[in-house]
């Protein structure tokens, strides 16, 4: 019985020969294709996410289209007045513009954002890096849960139990933190509270709610991605588990926080219903969250849509657009800001 070892082989490349030290190997006639086909299925699946991506970018682009079209008279009457002018009133024939609503939307997004943020980026450390393994489950699980919920319930809930209850803190801010332009009321019957209920301060609290999902979820899944051997690393050298946080967690998910805090600003300038329940329509900007009164454009669209004549509601369609510009702005940026989301001091901003 002969003793075979594993026989060896040499490709052989076209227009090349064999060295003479391998001249004893045989010499496979087969060139090896570099390229490795792609089979029937892969094929259609990449057609098909490719057309998805295509779709996508197609469907954006016929409701910008279709806003414009809709809303070019009434910015060829108002101009760049559209963006100057606090009055709106294009039914009666006089002068509109979002001069006023733009900063009210603004200010209810970024009063959602300051609550928002804290409570996301504490339970998103939480989860990734306190919980046990169960409660993580059920707690990511309740997170995701939460971003479903439609926003008709948030603003049914803020309107029947949140609201009463702000109304206290409002007047206490007032009474105490009125020296600040933003938590000043210069109300005639005094800080009465009957000023309070419809004010960018409680809408901001109840669009908060809304915006604490979104911005959870995306920290969570960067804090996640954190390197197991830098963690190992400091864990090894001493540091404790907030050392870990600390030198670790936050630096690699920094891109992960403002992005995630960005895709909330975006949901908060574009929320309705529970913004549509609360405030109590204005058209005059204003410093101060906790005064009667505020708006945004998403909630202007609302209420105004049933009454309008065809040229309001070009010039609705017209704030539309402007809604549709800022908050697509804002998505691109904090998607840019999640997908360069480095490890350290590596991570581009």
């Amino acid at each position: 019985m002969s003793d075979r070892g594993p026989r060896k082989y040499v490709v052989s490349v076209v227009g090349q020969s064999a060295p003479a030290d391998l001249a004893h190997i045989p010499v496979l006639d087969e060139v090896v294709d570099p390229v490795v086909r792609r089979s029937g299925v892969d094929r259609i699946f990449r057609s098909v996410a490719t057309s998805s991506a295509v779709i996508t970018f197609i469907l954006m682009g016929l409701i910008g289209g279709f806003l414009f079209v809709k809303g070019y008279d009434a910015l060829k009457v108002a101009g760049w007045g559209f963006l100057t002018d606090s009055e709106w009133a294009p039914d009666q024939g006089g002068k509109f513009g979002i001069a006023a609503i733009l900063p009210f939307t603004v200010q209810i997004a970024v009063v959602a954002l300051f609550i928002a943020v804290p409570v996301a980026l504490s339970t998103a450390l939480f989860i990734t890096e306190y919980a046990p393994r169960k409660m993580r489950r059920l707690l990511t699980a309740m997170i995701d849960l939460l971003a479903a919920v439609p926003s008709l319930i948030y603003g049914l809930w803020g309107l029947f139990f949140l609201q009463p209850r702000l109304i206290t803190l409002s007047k206490w801010m007032a009474d105490h933190l009125g020296w600040i332009p933003f938590f000043h009321v210069d109300d005639q019957y005094g800080t009465s509270l009957g000023i309070f209920p419809s004010s960018t301060f409680v809408s901001g609290v109840i669009v908060s709610l809304m915006v604490i999902p979104i911005c959870t979820a995306v920290m969570r899944e960067v804090f996640s991605q954190a390197p197991p051997g830098e963690r190992e690393g400091a864990m090894a050298l001493g540091g404790t588990r907030w050392g870990v946080v600390r030198d670790v967690v936050l630096p690699f998910g920094r891109g992960g926080i403002i992005g995630g805090s960005m895709l909330g600003l975006g949901r908060a300038l574009g929320e309705t219903i529970a913004v549509t329940l609360i405030i109590s329509p204005a058209f005059t900007a204003k410093w101060s969250i906790l005064d009667q009164g505020s708006n945004s454009i998403a909630a202007l669209i609302a209420l105004k849509f049933s009454e309008s004549s065809t040229f309001g509601i070009s010039a609705l369609m017209a704030a539309g657009l402007a809604l549709f510009i800022i908050t697509l702005l804002v998505n691109a940026a904090a998607s840019t800001v999640v997908s360069k989301s480095r490890s350290g001091s590596s991570t581009e901003i």
